[in-house]
């Protein structure tokens, strides 16, 4: 059993820095002083609370060079989207300055009381398990409405990108917050399963694959612990006949190939009608191999290497399969260490593994149909339910649609993406329960019932 933990950078594979795990005696000491701060922090007005926020807010944007290039060390990330994503979360601070109050403010409900209304109160600790492929974002949609509500939180960050998990922490202590409101455990997944089952944890919230999912909803529901999960997906990207490729293209690539495809919600099957299909193949292909793969360090990178090499042996596997089912490889399907190239395929079917399970790097199957009608079938024979996306011109039509697709997202004309104004999650085994919004702050209280009569 390892007793530290080392990150490395994955484009040159050079060691960034080694962590000493916390011991038993440390985790026991940050779970305890979890649980005395929340009785304080329960206390603090909301505007206290949001102000503290506000400073977090600030502190992000005043380090966003640091944190951005920590992100792209840790886990291989491009630059410029680091930088994105440091502003995403600047973004949803803000809306929850703005929102929180509102949204947690006693909802007066009419009936035979003299008064009667919902109050919303914080539950204690929450757990957080989180995924390395957005390390800020993934942390601040859990931490921010967690915190704000009057919980406290502890993280079990994924190991690669540990300096994230530090660096996050560090902020909100900076930002004011009392010691003890966010703390980061340096463990592993055996040591956060056995805390789970503790009483003072009172729910936990998962974003990771549907194996770490089930495991985590098994422990916490045989110890009757509020659990949501933010699993994986194989979202569709439906393209039809009358599909505007010179204006959507490069929002069809994003889906796909932002972050290296390292991304849950990212378009992992094009399903496109024959009358557009071999324009699209074409179009589609161009512009992935107008893709720069470089240091990600730079600026005009676009394609960098995947945050490990098992996860880029794991995809190479799955191609493959697909290749010798019969898919043809238009480009790409070439991998040296954590660098796998863009892969377009073609001739794909659903018995292939690039159909049935999720490809988390930037490889896209290209399904042929031969209407609306069979795309939503091959879009909706999937196990996972995170999002689908529509291209179109025919609003009218696709608004139709909606009902027909069973995903927690549906998104016309864009890629499936998360935005702190609206609630975030999925269906089946992509997961249960709401982030972001009013949902998501809702998530980890006590929607309590008040009836005072005189």
């Amino acid at each position: 059993m390892p007793k530290n933990i080392t990150t490395i950078n994955p484009y040159n594979e050079e060691v960034i820095k080694v962590y000493d795990f916390d011991t038993p005696s440390q985790i026991k000491t940050k779970l305890k002083l979890a649980d005395d701060v929340f009785n304080a922090w329960k206390e603090k007005e909301i505007k206290e609370r949001t102000e503290l926020l506000s400073e977090v807010s600030n502190l992000l944007e005043q380090r966003i060079d640091y944190l951005s290039e920590l992100i792209t060390l840790e886990m291989g990330k491009p630059i410029n989207e680091s930088i994105a994503e440091i502003n995403k979360c600047i973004f949803l601070c803000d809306f929850y300055v703005v929102n929180a109050e509102s949204f947690l403010a006693d909802q007066i409900i009419e009936t035979d009381a003299h008064e009667s209304f919902i109050s919303y109160d914080p539950l204690g600790v929450v757990l957080a398990i989180m995924p390395w492929n957005y390390p800020f974002w993934q942390v601040f949609r859990f931490a921010v409405p967690t915190l704000t509500s009057g919980n406290t939180t502890l993280l079990k960050h994924a190991s690669n990108v540990s300096g994230c998990a530090l660096a996050i922490q560090e902020i909100f202590e900076e930002a004011g917050y009392p010691k003890g409101c966010f703390q980061t455990l340096l463990t592993n997944h055996e040591a956060v399963e056995n805390l789970l089952k503790d009483d003072i944890i009172k729910a936990v919230s998962l974003t990771g694959s549907e194996k770490a999912g089930r495991h985590i909803a098994k422990i916490a529901g045989e110890n009757l612990k509020k659990s949501v999960l933010e699993l994986g997906g194989n979202n569709a990207c439906i393209v039809l006949d009358d599909a505007n490729l010179d204006k959507y293209l490069d929002t069809m690539v994003k889906a796909r190939m932002q972050n290296t495809g390292q991304s849950c919600i990212a378009a992992k099957r094009f399903i496109v009608t024959q009358g557009i299909y071999d324009e699209f193949v074409e179009k589609f292909t161009n512009k992935v191999k107008g893709l720069k793969f470089g240091n990600p360090l730079e600026k005009d990178t676009d394609i960098a290497t995947m945050a490990r090499e098992d996860l880029a042996l794991d995809l190479e596997k799955q191609v493959n399969d697909a290749v010798e089912k019969g898919a043809k490889v238009m480009i790409g399907n070439t991998r040296e260490k954590a660098y796998f190239a863009p892969t377009i395929l073609t001739h794909v079917s659903e018995e292939m593994a690039v159909f049935k399970e999720e490809t988390f790097g930037p490889v896209a199957p290209i399904f042929k149909v031969d209407n609306l009608e069979d795309a939503l079938k091959l879009a909706t024979n999937s196990k996972f339910g995170l999002g689908t996306m529509l291209f179109t011109e025919n609003i009218k039509e696709a608004m139709h649609t909606i009902s027909k697709i069973p995903d927690g997202a549906f998104f016309i004309n864009e890629m499936v993406k998360s935005d702190p104004r609206l609630p975030f999650g999925g269906t089946k085994a992509s997961g249960y329960g709401r982030e972001l919004s009013i949902e998501g702050i809702h998530e980890f209280v006590n929607i309590k019932t008040v009836y005072v009569n005189k």
